[in-house]
């Protein structure tokens, strides 16, 4: 097994994803959520090639009265560190970062991350139906009488960018098309055939300025990460993906609160997970960035450094985003494309492992040089940009 990342030891005891798996994804019309749960957890730890008896930390949130309780007992496991950090998106790159810590500093020495939701075949059988909010107590009762959506925030900060910033409508599309292009080598996505930014811009309206493939997909999956201490890698089935540094931050939940709609806490994440990884935004090889809508594609890489403020529109033009463009984003097609069942920023951390360990066949990203990619990093955003989590992910 290789070594440790020498980059940047920022603890004592390195700790490495040693395994990742996506359970069945798309449409899985005759699985539960547990089951999904069972079987992507069943897949990581086959992955990584340790027997589940390591497996003394479990993290998981949104399946349950008491998750991860329910989900570990479902799951055979008898943890002594768990974790049910509930940020949205954000949740798993923070839940990730707390697992890191937890193992460096001896409190656990494998931690298992899970995630599963049929959001899709839920809606379709009826047993869930959509909602205007996440509820009407607390700060938020002051927006939900108005019928203020989720989407219609995000589609309200989209337009603040385009009017303090000239980002066109059709900028924005681009995101989508090159994610779609992405998608398009990705066996396990959900929407594969090529679309145009006339195909984004002649869609039916959602939320001004969001026509439905501005969008994500809405899908059923799972994904499951398992984190280890340095010592069981030369254990491990396959070469170890390193966490390098970690960053978070929450930013508010009421939209009177947010200080700029052209920010969100990535600015404040990002910065962080890059000084503690101790590299920068242009050592990185490739991007896995939470996408619900296009906007959150371009201010994210905004904030984390990779072009200036304002200037998003312009670099995600000329097909920068593909994978075999100058910054390859969302490779496996993202949630605009590939799959979104809900929490989606696992699976950010499962791809961006994925093409680190060379494993994305024709989707593969690969340097200049014709070389693996060295660094990655993953970006999660929960809520309206109410919260934010970022990884920077290094090959041994």
């Amino acid at each position: 097994m290789a070594a440790a990342h020498t980059r940047a030891r920022p603890h004592p005891r390195p700790v490495a994803i040693v395994g990742t798996a996506l359970s069945d994804t798309g449409r899985v019309d005759g699985a539960t959520p547990y089951a999904l749960h069972a079987q992507a957890a069943r897949r990581a730890l086959a992955d990584s090639g340790l027997d589940r008896s390591v497996v003394d930390g479990f993290g998981s949130a949104g399946l349950g009265t008491l998750a991860p309780v329910e989900v570990a007992e479902y799951l055979g496991l008898k943890p002594t560190w768990v974790d049910s950090t509930g940020v949205g998106g954000a949740t798993w790159e923070v839940m990730a970062a707390h697992a890191v810590d937890a193992i460096a500093t001896g409190h656990a020495n494998a931690v298992l991350l899970v995630y599963g939701s049929t959001a899709r075949a839920d809606i379709k059988a009826g047993r869930r139906t959509s909602n205007l909010s996440f509820g009407g107590r607390g700060p938020l009762q002051f927006e939900v009488p108005y019928g203020h959506t989720l989407i219609s925030k995000y589609a309200m900060a989209a337009r603040r960018h385009m009017h303090q910033y000239g980002t066109t409508v059709e900028q924005l599309a681009e995101i989508a098309v090159q994610a779609r292009a992405n998608a398009a080598t990705n066996p396990d996505a959900m929407f594969r055939d090529p679309i145009t930014v006339d195909d984004v811009l002649s869609g039916p309206m959602i939320a001004d300025p969001f026509t439905k493939l501005h969008c994500c997909i809405r899908s059923d999956g799972g994904c499951a990460v398992l984190l280890a201490a340095e010592e069981y890698v030369r254990d491990t089935a396959k070469d170890p993906v390193w966490v390098l540094g970690s960053g978070m931050a929450v930013s508010h939940t009421t939209m009177s609160e947010w200080d700029d709609f052209t920010v969100s806490p990535a600015a404040v994440s990002g910065r962080r997970a890059f000084e503690r990884a101790g590299v920068r935004p242009s050592d990185i090889d490739l991007a896995e960035i939470y996408d619900a809508f296009t906007y959150m594609t371009l201010v994210t890489l905004e904030d984390l450094g990779f072009c200036e403020k304002g200037e998003g529109g312009a670099f995600v033009e000329k097909g920068r985003l593909l994978r075999e463009g100058a910054l390859p984003v969302n490779t496996d097609g993202g949630g605009l494309s590939a799959c979104h069942p809900g929490m989606r920023g696992l699976f950010l951390v499962v791809e961006a492992v994925r093409q680190l360990r060379g494993e994305a066949g024709a989707g593969q990203v690969r340097r200049p040089d014709g070389s693996l990619p060295e660094l990655a990093v993953a970006s999660g955003t929960g809520g309206w940009f109410c919260s934010s989590g970022t990884l920077i992910l290094g090959r041994g």
